[in-house]
């Protein structure tokens, strides 16, 4: 811990002493002419010294939240807590820093001599431009804006599971201007942070991980819903992917010639889910192979039986349409 902080320490130092430098340099006696340069040694130390205070302040800060944030346990089933802190933090670490960063750069300037005129002069001969500069930083007003929203709001936190443009995956990072999202193939899906403010979007772990599963079968009519009903509880029981929450089977349609069943089992993350789903298909069917095969999908013909010597007008019509 230390080693980190005396490398964050560096470069504030390093302009101290740069600035330190300077001004020394008439004490010196080693450049004879320095008084030929006028004010611009003291506004390069003094610019140096602004540089190494707001970096130092920068620097403390950021490490202070970032150390927070080591502190946060993401490995519990049940980590809402920890996921709200470290979206609240690492929103307002990057804000923080760069608004240091330009107060940093905005007082350096302010000490340049003439800058201040030029600059005044400048906007007031460009207004257009200015007002075309405006228009053209809308997108980045509007993320930075969407960031304050979403570090206070928090329609989103670091590590929920969310859908977005028909793919599923993990909050990863939240910038200042962009969300990557972690997919469930580790391809990273970058968006900007106004989408999250703008856009629909489903978010599966918003008020908890918890997250209840779904699997369908289309089955023939014989198929025996109750024994299902019991055996789903008995596959939920038997492994660790079910929290022992929610579990239910039901018939929720019907069709000509099969049946559509609909089982239910809660699971305390959306991984979780993802592999009780999986393992709860899989079990079902070998289940029903091996014990209930009449209950898979068929096909029915049925075959029309007639007396002997009986008349049957459908076959001679049907002979005449050949």
């Amino acid at each position: 811990m230390r080693i980190r902080w005396l490398k964050r320490a560096r470069p504030p130092a390093l302009f101290a002493l740069i600035g330190a430098a300077i001004l020394s340099v008439p004490h010196t006696g080693l450049v004879p002419d320095w008084h030929m340069l006028g004010d611009w040694p003291d506004v390069l130390a003094s610019i140096c010294f602004i540089a190494a205070t707001g970096w130092s302040i920068g620097t403390l800060v950021d490490g202070l939240v970032k150390r927070r944030l080591a502190k946060l346990n993401f490995r519990d089933s049940d980590n809402l807590k920890a996921r709200k802190s470290a979206t609240r933090l690492d929103v307002i670490r990057r804000i923080w820093v760069v608004a240091v960063g330009i107060v940093t750069v905005a007082a350096g300037l302010t000490l340049i001599p003439g800058v201040k005129q030029f600059g005044v002069s400048l906007f007031a001969s460009a207004g257009i431009a200015g007002i075309a500069v405006g228009i053209a930083a809308r997108p980045v007003l509007s993320n930075l804006i969407a960031g304050l929203q979403i570090a206070f709001t928090q329609p989103i936190r670091l590590d929920d599971a969310v859908v977005l443009e028909d793919e599923w995956g993990w909050i990863e990072e939240i910038g200042l201007f962009y969300v990557v999202v972690r997919i469930w193939d580790w391809r990273r899906l970058v968006v900007p942070v106004s989408y999250f403010i703008e856009q629909p979007f489903q978010n599966w772990t918003r008020k908890s991980s918890n997250i209840i599963g779904s699997v369908f079968w289309s089955l023939d009519y014989q198929a025996p819903v109750s024994e299902m009903r019991e055996k789903l509880a008995e596959i939920c029981r038997a492994t660790p992917l079910w929290d022992g929450d929610v579990v239910n089977l039901q018939v929720t349609d019907t069709g000509i010639n099969t049946i559509r069943i609909r089982a239910l089992a809660s699971a305390k993350n959306s991984p979780d889910a993802w592999d009780l789903r999986c393992f709860i298909r899989e079990k079902m069917i070998t289940w029903l192979q091996e014990k209930h095969p009449e209950a898979l999908p068929r096909v029915r013909n049925e075959l029309d039986t007639l007396p002997e010597g009986a008349f049957d007008g459908r076959a001679i019509q049907a002979g005449r349409m050949e």
